[in-house]
């Protein structure tokens, strides 16, 4: 029953984007009103809650010590995870992270590590000995659509306000900081499904129901496009790759302003 009642809702996004209309009114171009909310934890070194019409995330990031890999021992790493919480959609499980979830993770992940915007040399402590590493966790807290943005948004605003805490003897001096992490790229995703042969921005979750492929592009604010991810089935156009990238540059270049 379910399944026959997404498809109905389907079949009106297609029909309404034949006409040129999208089910809530927005342009194809057009994003979601976002808000960023920061620093929303006080156990977190840096934390942010996004809204992105009504789909909700929650990020924090905790910085740990740890041992550098082997062949980069004079460097300190990232780790991005994500959690669909039961408790954002019914289509999301309690137990480990699902396959769309670390997929998620990972694209978060690469806008953020590819883009250089954190200088892992600088979280080297001792080398070969002790580094720091940035776990990036964000939580789906309520679901209508494009986690990848809004889990994108909610871990740069949380990078941006990440404290690095003090260390002494190896080990962290708990509520005492050294200072701030420093970041020297500003990446964002953005997110375009192709619906009926149409380019539409950021998807709710009823656009994704109907999507037949799917565009994430990370862009940072030097004007460089850092990483992009083709999901599920279809196919783009090398024409609609272009334009997915141009509405990228252009969308995050908005949203930058709020992080």
């Amino acid at each position: 029953m379910e399944k026959v009642i997404w498809d109905i809702e389907a079949n009106k996004v297609t029909s309404l984007l034949k006409e040129g209309k999208r089910v809530d009114g927005r342009k194809f171009d057009e994003r979601r009103k976002v808000t960023v909310q920061k620093n929303i934890s006080d156990n977190a070194e840096g934390s942010a809650k996004v809204n992105m019409g009504l789909t909700e995330v929650m990020a924090g990031v905790k910085m740990m010590l740890g041992t550098p890999y082997p062949d980069n021992p004079d460097k300190g790493t990232i780790s991005v995870g994500a959690e669909l919480l039961p408790l954002a959609s019914p289509q999301f499980e309690v137990g480990p992270p699902r396959e769309n979830a670390i997929e998620i993770a990972r694209v978060v992940d690469r806008g953020i590590r590819e883009s250089k915007t954190i200088d892992f040399k600088s979280l080297c402590i001792k080398e070969g000995e002790l580094v720091w590493i940035a776990f990036i966790d964000f939580y789906v807290t309520n679901y209508d659509g494009n986690a990848f943005d809004a889990g994108s948004i909610a871990a740069l605003a949380a990078l941006n306000e990440t404290k690095i805490p003090k260390v002494e003897n190896d080990k962290i001096v708990k509520h005492e900081y050294s200072g701030k992490l420093k970041l020297a790229k500003q990446p964002l995703l953005s997110t375009v499904s192709k619906i009926a042969g149409e380019l539409v921005l950021d998807p709710t979750l009823i656009e994704e129901k109907a999507q037949e492929a799917r565009f994430s592009c990370a862009v940072s604010d030097d004007k460089t496009m850092c990483a992009f991810q083709k999901g599920i089935g279809g196919s783009f156009k090398a024409s609609e790759i272009d334009q997915c990238i141009d509405l990228s540059f252009k969308s995050a270049k908005e949203i930058r302003k709020l992080v």
